[in-house]
């Protein structure tokens, strides 16, 4: 138990695991068996001894208050196999961690340097240096200048090849394969302009998608041409449209919004893999202040994103939003206090309400795939083919689940939650479908994960 009286479930614990393997690791060190020396929990930490297969066992400590990790393990994963089977115990069963046994001397050193950090930034301590502006302005203002030229280049020869695109016919973009897109794609990354370069990747793949691929092309055919025109005349773009238009082509914005503290429902946390780069998609909601946030948090080279939220539980902390018309991206910031449980699922509204919501959104970011969304009193029905929807319990009308959104574990978790009853449910809607993340039912407590 930590000192706000939450113990992590077993849920929460594997939703913070960087991988499956992670995961299966962990549960097996779950148990008391590869453990010694135990204790914590009491105070807003846990720490234990891990037999391993050498002859000392592995020191692992967790701030279950942030959460944080040390382990003397070797490995690169953030956090360890031995960070997850500590903290799967505490969940499985207080009793296995002596609440009352003091720190040991290596557990307790790490702990009090977190707190030291932690108060020094409250106090607002200089202890770590800010970051001013660029040691050179100047220097910096013709970088931009440069940067901005090659992309608006780029854009210019991407607005040709799509122009060939259309005289040439659909059809056309079948025979010529993925090589003509992966070449024009470097030449957008040639132009640093990242963000048309991954937009032209996916227009390549999309002749081999199966039936109804000219339909999917010209729709992103034309979101690509709104884009890279976008850029062209982004002089004449009302600010905050002209700042999307900036982070869509793949500008890094250096402003940021005023931070805003908050107590932050942790809806849900999932990872995708690129094959180059860990992303993991951290979705928030302000009890105090309704607003929705997304944090990004990502990992390279083997390594596990360092940012982890506990599903299910409440967090009183800070962002810094993103700047941009209807963004909801976020970063992490200051962090007070103990997490606790979330009292109640946010606020939410019909299916029509949903589509509603993604058109308002539309009008201020045109290429916005999905937005965040949480439904009431819905039940997901099959819809024979093999798709399912969910629909209202009290209306007529519904919305489909997209189609590759959702695992087969993840449907069967909502359906057996429902029981063919309503339950509100958390995720994200857009032109694929609707992508369950979350759930709640009356008679179920907590947060259900559907990722």
């Amino acid at each position: 138990m930590d000192k706000t009286g939450v113990r992590p479930t077993a849920e929460q614990v594997l939703a913070l695991a960087p991988d499956d393997a992670s995961r299966k690791a962990g549960t097996k060190l779950g148990t008391a068996g590869p453990w010694s020396d135990t204790g914590g929990g009491a105070e807003g930490a846990v720490w234990g001894l891990c037999a391993g297969s050498g002859g000392k066992p592995y020191r692992t400590v967790v701030d279950i208050t942030g959460p944080a990790y040390a382990c003397s393990c070797p490995s690169r994963k953030f956090p360890c196999k031995h960070a997850l089977g500590l903290l799967l115990l505490l969940a499985s069963d207080e009793r296995a961690v002596d609440a009352t046994a003091p720190a040991p001397g290596w557990a307790g050193e790490w702990l009090a340097k977190r707190r030291e950090r932690a108060a020094a930034q409250s106090a607002g301590s200089p202890a770590e240096p800010t970051r001013g502006g660029p040691a050179d302005p100047e220097g910096a203002r013709r970088r931009a200048e440069r940067r901005a030229a090659r992309i608006t280049a780029g854009a210019t020869e991407l607005e040709q090849r799509l122009t060939d695109l259309l005289r040439g016919g659909l059809a056309a973009a079948e025979q010529s394969g993925y090589g003509l897109w992966e070449e024009t794609a470097a030449r957008m990354v040639d132009a640093q302009a990242p963000g048309l370069a991954g937009r032209v990747r996916e227009l390549g793949a999309i002749p081999g998608s199966g039936p109804g691929w000219p339909v999917r092309l010209l729709e992103e055919s034309a979101l690509l041409h709104l884009l890279s025109t976008a850029w062209l005349g982004r002089d004449r773009l009302p600010e905050p449209l002209a700042a999307t238009v900036r982070t869509r082509v793949g500008l890094p914005s250096a402003a940021r919004g005023a931070p805003l503290r908050d107590h932050w429902l942790v809806l849900a946390q999932s990872d995708s893999w690129d094959g180059k780069l860990l992303t993991r998609r951290i979705h928030l909601y302000g009890r105090d202040s309704g607003r929705s946030a997304l944090v990004l948090s990502f990992g390279g080279a083997g390594r596990a994103p360092k940012l982890g939220l506990p599903v299910g539980l409440m967090i009183e902390a800070e962002i810094v939003p993103h700047p941009g018309a209807g963004q909801s991206r976020a970063d992490w910031g200051e962090q007070f206090g103990a997490p606790g449980p979330i009292e109640e699922p946010p606020p939410g509204g019909s299916t029509g309400a949903a589509i509603e919501a993604y058109g308002a959104a539309l009008r201020a970011d045109p290429w916005l795939d999905s937005v965040p969304v949480t439904l009431r009193r819905v039940v997901p029905v099959g819809t024979g083919g093999g798709g399912w929807q969910l629909a209202d319990a009290d209306g007529e009308s519904a919305l489909p689940l997209a189609s590759a959104g959702l695992s087969r574990s993840g449907l069967w978790k909502l359906a057996a939650l429902s029981g063919g009853g309503p339950v509100t449910v958390f995720g994200e809607f857009g032109h694929r479908g609707f992508q369950p993340l979350a759930a709640w039912a009356e008679d179920v407590a907590g947060t259900i994960a559907l990722t």
